[in-house]
């Protein structure tokens, strides 16, 4: 079962399923928040019992899977040859990787496009497994916090690195306008193994990044228990758990060559689809 949300002609949010390969919209009193932490045969029987109307795949105005989350939480340093490309988290403490968050302003659904800030240069793509809460939990251990989360999507954590780096906060380069890209699926957790995806990057058509979310340094089990340790997460946060190598800030500064304007940036993660945004 994949779920996703999309835009009407007044842009309204709704709520639609595949099933089958087939695009169906779910009744529009149904929300996201309805539906996050059902299982995936629950939400099967719920959309067999409900009349729903097919949608044509092409005319689809993707949003966000989720458009109203209380936290956007990102991880970062997750994959040891990320750090290794770029070089930071060396000094870090061992156990605490970096915590940072998105609003959301960031937000931003496939094929939609994402309006570059006209005073910042330096934008790079970040391909990640973002995880969406199903409940509220505090404190909770590795062994219990698979139970919290509701599924799985595809995310880009966009950056602008000369503003991310122009002082010791990130949030100026992580929490632009459009920045957190996420989407287009929403999919369940028991119907995922988060702990061994595949996950990759193009630009253009180009692969930048290739890895498995096998290689995280923290699985999503870790991440969900460390961050409640300090933060009361809720139903419908988002986290991003981090990316792989491959990104621009990690090659030698000859060959930095920033996106721009013009450049499609797709992110493909195993079991979860393809979210796609053109930069403007």
């Amino acid at each position: 079962m994949k779920l996703f949300q999309y835009y009407d002609e007044e842009q309204q949010v709704h709520i639609g399923a595949v099933i089958k390969d087939a695009y169906v919209a779910l009744p529009k009193a149904v929300t996201m928040t309805d539906l996050l932490g059902k299982s995936s045969e629950d939400l099967e029987k719920m959309v067999a019992a409900w009349e729903c109307v097919p949608l044509e795949e092409t005319e689809i105005r993707f949003a966000p899977v989720v458009t109203d989350p209380e936290k956007i939480i990102c991880i970062g340093l997750n994959y040891n040859e990320h750090i290794d490309e770029t070089g930071l988290g060396k000094n870090d403490k061992p156990g605490f990787p970096p915590v940072f968050c998105k609003y959301g302003n960031s937000l931003l659904g496939h094929k939609q496009e994402l309006h570059l800030p006209k005073k910042a240069k330096q934008f790079d793509y970040e391909a990640e497994l973002v995880i969406v809460m199903g409940d509220t939990c505090k404190e909770v251990t590795p062994e219990d916090a698979p139970r919290y989360i509701a599924g799985f999507a595809a995310g880009n954590d966009f950056s602008a690195r000369d503003m991310q780096f122009a002082s010791s906060q990130w949030t100026l380069g992580k929490a632009c306008d459009g920045f957190a890209p996420v989407g287009p699926f929403f999919v369940p957790r028991d119907e995922v193994n988060p702990d061994k995806l595949d996950i990759s990057c193009k630009v253009n058509g180009e692969y930048v990044q290739r890895s498995n979310t096998s290689k995280m340094i923290f699985s999503c089990a870790e991440i969900v228990s460390y961050l409640s340790d300090f933060i009361r997460l809720k139903k419908g946060d988002l986290i991003f758990t981090g990316t792989p190598s491959g990104v621009i800030l990690g090659k030698e500064k000859s060959q930095q060559v920033w996106l721009k304007a013009g450049d499609v940036v797709t992110v493909e993660i195993e079991g979860l689809g393809t979210l796609e945004n053109k930069l403007v």
